[in-house]
């Protein structure tokens, strides 16, 4: 194995993100969550089947010619492998496993797990949900409402918390981030929106701790202050790599521990 290979293993991982607009990945520190380089991006093909979605995750992989396990995200349950549901992607990926296709492509280990659980693994690991205990509720406000659930740092795996009925809505299409920008509803108005939201979902989960992430989480001055929670509220700290950080996170996860400290030359 050479030494950029022997690294790869050991510390060095490809996060690759599956996004509705985009498919994004980067060289990813696995130990201590922070991105290497640059990140390398493409469009996300339409119609986004399979064989085209794996086309585009090629092209990024190929980009970086790293050795060694990938992650990589998906926008949908992804339960034992395989796709219960998509947001986003083609409805043909439902009943597909990813990761198999993805390994046939590519010639080597990977791992898929649902985009919001990646996020949330990275802020649980090395983010704002670090050393919380207890119920940890991620909540990601974008295109729609991603979760991922937490119970002593250990993930509840594909919940679909975005999906709750709030006032006989779909949350997700009375508080997305997307409805404030479609509807050009001020913080304030927005932010009562989401408080309705929290405010079912508290009566649902009863979380200590709600991390706010997605594309919003940028702006969290503007609104996190007008929230209202008995659960602590708090930003996102890793913001838009969150989801490549937890899925080379969740790579490196999946190496046999014996073969994750590289061998001396």
């Amino acid at each position: 194995m050479t030494s950029a290979g022997r690294r790869a293993t050991g510390r060095i991982l490809l996060g690759i993100d599956i996004g509705g607009t985009g498919i994004k990945g980067a060289r990813v520190d696995t130990r201590r969550g922070e991105v290497v380089g640059d990140h390398y991006r493409v469009l996300t093909p339409r119609p986004a089947t399979p064989e085209a979605v794996v086309d585009s995750v090629e092209r990024v992989v190929d980009h970086f010619r790293t050795a060694g396990p990938i992650g990589v995200t998906f926008p949908g349950i992804v339960r034992h492998g395989v796709v219960g549901s998509t947001a986003h992607v083609d409805s043909s990926w439902i009943g597909r496993n990813p990761a198999e296709i993805l390994e046939r492509r590519l010639g080597r280990s990977v791992v898929v797990l649902n985009d919001a659980d990646a996020a949330g693994l990275a802020e649980v690991t090395f983010g704002a949900g670090l050393g919380r205990r207890g119920v940890v509720v991620m909540v990601l406000f974008g295109t729609g409402i991603g979760s991922a659930l937490f119970l002593d740092g250990r993930l509840v795996p594909n919940t679909e918390l975005g999906h709750i009925i709030v006032a006989g809505k779909d949350g997700e299409r009375l508080a997305a981030a997307s409805v404030k920008t479609r509807q050009k509803l001020t913080w304030k108005k927005w932010s009562k929106r989401v408080n309705a939201y929290l405010a079912r979902l508290e009566s649902l989960v009863s979380p200590d701790s709600i991390i706010i992430g997605g594309g919003v989480s940028k702006d969290h001055e503007e609104f996190i202050p007008l929230l209202r929670s008995s659960a602590e509220i708090v930003p996102a700290a890793l913001l838009n790599e969150a989801g490549i950080v937890g899925a080379a996170v969740a790579a490196r996860a999946a190496i046999p521990r014996a073969s994750r400290r590289p061998r001396r030359p």
